[in-house]
C-alpha cells in the first residue's frame, strides 16, 4: 500500500510517499481502507523530534486521525462489521491507503468524509476538557486559541451546554466566533481588561486550547487554579494549572459524529490535498496559516 513514511527526524523533507506492506487486524483491531486523514500539530512536532516519547519505531508512517471503510475485523471485536463507515484514531498511523484502529465511532453516512476525519481530536479534547471543569448551564467559560480546531469545537460544545463562552482569537477570526455563538475578544496586551469588560460578572472557568502564555491572565481572572485546564502550555505544572492529555473514547464519537452530519456541529476545513501532498500539508499546519483543519485523501 502507499503510505507517507519518515526514516529520521527533520523538516517537511523526510517525509516520503512510499511503498509498504499493508497492516492485517489483530485481536481488538480493526483495519481501515483510509478514505480521509486529518493533519494535527502533534504529527510535525513528532517528526521534528520534539515529542520522542511519542514516535513509533522508525519507519514511522505519520498522522493519528482518519475516518474510512472496515475492510478487516480482528477476533473479540463487536458491533462493527466489514463495509461499516467509522471515524477515530489509528495505531499504525494515518497518512496510508489502510490503517488499524482500536478507538473508534460509527460515522453516519450523510457525513461528509473530510468533516469525519477532522472530528476525533478535536472532541474528544473538548468533551474531556469540558466534563473536567464541570462546565454547564450558567457558567461563563474562557476559551483561548477559540478559533482554532479544538478550540471551536469547544466553543460549540460549551454553547450546547449553557454556557456564556469568551473566545480569544484574533479580530480577523472575530465575526467566525460570533457565528459559533461567543463572544470574541482579542488576544494580546490588555487581554485582562477586554475579558473583564465582555464578562463583568466575572469567569467560572478556563480552557486554554492555544498555550500562548495566557496562564497567568488566567489565573488572575479567576483568583485561583482550581478551574483552568490547558492542553497546550508547557508552563503548566510551575503554575499549578492542570495539563490534560487525550484518553480514550471509542463509540461516543459516534453522537458527536450525529450532531455534525445534523449540522449541529461543525469544523472548518482549511484544504483538501492528494496523500502526496502531505509535506505541503504539515507545513501550512506548522505555519499556523491554516484557517481550519487540513485533510488528506489516499
Amino acid at each position: 500500500m502507499k503510505a507517507i513514511t519518515y526514516t529520521e527526524f527533520g523538516g517537511p523533507e523526510v517525509l516520503r510517499l512510499a511503498e509498504v506492506d499493508e497492516p492485517h487486524a489483530g485481536p481488538g483491531q480493526v483495519r481501515l481502507k483510509v478514505v480521509a486523514a486529518a493533519v494535527n500539530p502533534l504529527d510535525y512536532k513528532i517528526r521534528n523530534g520534539w515529542r520522542p516519547q511519542m514516535a513509533p519505531p522508525f519507519p514511522v508512517i505519520s498522522g493519528v486521525e482518519a475516518a474510512g471503510v472496515v475492510d478487516e475485523v480482528g477476533e473479540g471485536v463487536t458491533g462493527v462489521a466489514v463495509g461499516d463507515e467509522v471515524l477515530g484514531w489509528t495505531v499504525t498511523g494515518a497518512y496510508a491507503e489502510h490503517a488499524l484502529a482500536v478507538d473508534f465511532g460509527p460515522k453516519p453516512a450523510d457525513l461528509d468524509w473530510d468533516l469525519a476525519a477532522a472530528l476525533p481530536v478535536a472532541v474528544e479534547t473538548s468533551v474531556r476538557v469540558l466534563d473536567a471543569l464541570g462546565v454547564g448551564e450558567g457558567d461563563t467559560l474562557l476559551l483561548h486559541g477559540a478559533a482554532g480546531v479544538a478550540g471551536a469545537v469547544g466553543v460549540q460544545l460549551a454553547v450546547a451546554r449553557g454556557a456564556t463562552v469568551i473566545g480569544t482569537a484574533s479580530p480577523g477570526n472575530h465575526d467566525y466566533l460570533r457565528s459559533l455563538g461567543a463572544i470574541p475578544v482579542a488576544y494580546g496586551t490588555g487581554l485582562a481588561d477586554r475579558v473583564r469588560e465582555a464578562a463583568p460578572q466575572g469567569i467560572d472557568a478556563v480552557y486554554d486550547a492555544a498555550g500562548a502564555g495566557d496562564l497567568e491572565v488566567s489565573i488572575d481572572l479567576l483568583s485561583g487554579t482550581d478551574r483552568i485546564i490547558t492542553i497546550a502550555d508547557p508552563k503548566a505544572a510551575e503554575l499549578g494549572v492542570t495539563f490534560s492529555g487525550p484518553a480514550p473514547f471509542g463509540s461516543r464519537l459516534g453522537e458527536y459524529a450525529r450532531l455534525a452530519a445534523d449540522g449541529k456541529l461543525t469544523v472548518r476545513i482549511a484544504q483538501s490535498l492528494p496523500l502526496e501532498d502531505a509535506a505541503k500539508a504539515q507545513e501550512l499546519s506548522a505555519s499556523g496559516h491554516a484557517a481550519g483543519k487540513l485533510v488528506l485523501r489516499p
